[in-house]
């Protein structure tokens, strides 16, 4: 009689698996010895090396029980079912592959490519890495909740960035990230922001967008918080607006 540990080498199936299979029932489990240990016999040998045919072959676990003791022609039958299945996970997994290699070659698999080039000519401008991050996860955040805005906003974006005076705003709203609340530079470039806004930007269309309050605040309210000077930046540029209307 044989412990687990000379089933196991004489078959080359690992202890671990042993006790697998035994849980799936695959391979009846003996009864243990005065000592407790399991006993197996050479039914067992010959059980598990079935076992480990089928199973290195690629059969399915769950589809081995069957197949142990299956008639040639039941399992021709079969193994032509698992084949059928397998040609289908490859062509899945091949997909798969081809799916993995358009989003390598777009160098940024999340966003179109349009905001990836803006994001290039933002960095090329000088705005510091920790924003575009940010920029990025705001376009993620946009494309969630508002995807046929998308384009029309990359549009009106582009359209600024354009622009001189807004690209060195953009550039001075990027440097207030790291000024205390209290900085005097926060309500030059909070004025000057809304300034510019009401002179070039033209007015939101805020009906297309805001009949969702809780999407609208999330975009709204999105880095408002990751530095004091932002914060206060943006809570100031919102106090000049509503003076403004």
């Amino acid at each position: 009689m044989l412990t687990i540990g000379q089933l196991a080498e004489y078959t080359g199936v690992t202890r671990r698996a042993i006790r697998h299979y035994h849980a799936l029932g695959l391979l009846s489990e003996p009864e243990r010895n005065s000592a407790g240990y399991r006993s197996y016999d050479a039914q067992a040998v010959v059980d598990l090396h079935r076992i480990k045919v089928l199973a290195d072959a690629g059969v399915p676990l769950s589809r081995v029980r069957e197949l142990v003791d299956a008639e040639p022609d039941a399992f021709r039958d079969a193994a032509a079912q698992i084949d059928a299945e397998l040609q289908a996970r490859i062509a899945e997994l091949e997909s798969t592959r081809q799916s993995l290699d358009r989003l390598a070659a777009q160098g940024e698999p999340f966003l179109p490519p349009r905001v990836t080039r803006m994001h290039d000519e933002m960095r090329a401008l000088g705005v510091s890495e920790r924003t575009l991050q940010m920029e990025r996860d705001a376009w993620l955040l946009i494309q969630v909740l508002y995807p046929d805005l998308v384009a029309t906003w990359i549009d009106t974006q582009q359209a600024m960035l354009n622009d001189p005076d807004y690209r060195d705003l953009y550039l001075r709203t990027d440097q207030a990230f790291d000024y205390p609340a209290d900085d005097p530079r926060i309500e030059e470039i909070a004025r000057a922001t809304v300034e510019w806004m009401m002179t070039h930007r033209p007015p939101p269309e805020e009906a297309e967008w805001s009949d969702d309050s809780v999407a609208q605040q999330l975009v709204v309210s999105y880095r408002r918080d990751y530095s004091p000077g932002w914060r206060r930046l943006m809570e100031r540029m919102g106090e000049l607006v509503q003076d403004c209307t």
